[in-house]
This record gives C-alpha cells, structure tokens and sequence, in this order.
C-alpha cells in the first residue's frame, strides 16, 4: 500500500479539515517503503519508534506527531534523532492530534467514555471535543476513582465532590474546560493533567476534578484506529503501549 492512499482515507475518516489545529494532520514524514504493517502509539518518541522498527512496521501511526506550533522549526537534537531514525529505516509517520480527540466512534473520548462506563449524551468545548454524559450507574466519587483506576491501570488525582450522576470528560491536557463542564451542571469532570488553579476551581465551583493521566486517557483512540485501518485495508496492525505515568 502507498501513503497517499492511506493517507486519503484516514482523513476522509477523521474529518481533519474541519479542525484548526496545533500540528499538521497527516503524514508528517515519507518513508520509502510500501506498507504492509503499520504499529499505533500515543506518542512519537524515539523508544516508540524502535519498537514499532523491533515488530517490522513501515509505518507509525500517534496521537502526538511532530512540527507543533510556535515550536523551534529547525531539526536539531530529539527532532533530528527522530526523523533520522524514520527516514534512515524507512519508516512513514503518519500523526492525527484533535481530529482523533472528536471522532464520534474511533476518537479518544468515544473510547475513553465506552470503558469506563459513560453515556455521552452532548458534546462541548472549542471545536466540541469534549463530551457530557451520565454515569451508568450513578456513585459516590470515590467508587467512580475506583473504576478508573481498574480500567485504565493509573490511580486517579481526585478534588471535590461527592455523588456524581452527571460527568464531562475530555482526553488529555484539557483541564482549561472544568469551568465550563461546571457551567453546563456536570457533578464532575475528568482529564488527563491538572493546573495550580485547577484545584481552587474545582473546590470553588462544587464540581469534582478527576486527574486520570495524559497518556493514560489517550492510549484507546489510536489503537482504535490502527485496527480500523487494518482492516480496510488489510494490513496487519500492533499497538505499542510505552508506559508515561504522566
């Protein structure tokens, strides 16, 4: 298979031209070889990419890819040892940021939502990333800590709150949306990292704060992904789960 045909497909699927977004979505580096295997990961850093070369994929797909905005636009250092490493092995790097976020059934927060129990009813936030819902089974906070922390293997950061019925919840560094997810009567909100003033709104707005992990909430869109596209298109498929306790 060529790149540009995966590379079509994948973002007719994601809709990624209908994001403003703080990295190019896409493939992001050309390698040289056809692919017939590719490996999924959360992020591109250069363990991930030995052990996606370790399994034999010629291609990578991430959430976190490359060239972020108002970033140093030279390759120099990490960037030059990473791109080094995908052209000298062949390798392509294909990268979808807030595209794979939003996706109604292949996103983060579809998946995220699905395992742990939450039923998406709206959604909110800059571009409607975020999702509002209701817990399956309605709980005091600390039995919702308990779930998270079964299902996605990290011990959640919890501030305020009590019983949750109502729940927001966004992948990620999206912590800037608590006021919002307050504003619109969720009893708690859940993300992936926390501020300072984080926990002063959260205390202050009567709404429980759930810190779940960066990585930790965005390692299901991806693999999401890669097995959609291996079955399209009749690839064989590996995620690569490089543990981040952030």
């Amino acid at each position: 298979m060529f790149h540009k045909e995966l590379e079509d497909y994948t973002g007719r699927l994601l809709e990624i031209d209908r994001f403003r977004d703080y990295c190019p979505n896409g493939l992001q580096v050309e390698g040289s070889r056809d692919i017939g295997k590719i490996a999924t990961g959360v992020s591109a850093s250069l363990l991930f990419l030995e052990k996606a070369k370790d399994c034999g994929a010629d291609a990578v797909f991430v959430h976190h890819g490359y060239f972020w905005r108002n970033e140093d636009a030279r390759i120099t250092g990490i960037k030059k040892k990473r791109i080094a490493f995908l052209i000298e092995n062949g390798m392509s790097l294909f990268a979808y940021h807030l595209p794979l976020d939003s996706h109604p059934d292949l996103g983060n927060n579809a998946r995220l939502g699905a395992k742990l129990g939450f039923a998406m009813k709206s959604r909110f936030g800059d571009q409607g990333i975020a999702m509002m819902g209701e817990i399956e089974h309605p709980a005091p906070i600390e039995e919702i800590g308990s779930t998270i922390e079964r299902e996605l293997g990290r011990k959640p950061s919890i501030f305020g709150g009590s019983f949750v019925r109502k729940i927001a919840w966004c992948s990620g560094a999206a912590q800037g949306l608590l006021l919002e997810a307050a504003a619109l009567g969720a009893d708690a909100y859940l993300s992936g990292e926390i501020s300072e003033q984080t926990v002063h709104e959260a205390m202050e707005s009567n709404i429980a704060y759930i810190c779940a992990g960066h990585h930790a909430t965005e390692r299901y869109g991806i693999e999401a992904l890669g097995e959609h596209l291996a079955a399209a298109f009749a690839l064989e498929h590996e995620f690569i789960d490089c543990d981040n306790p952030i």
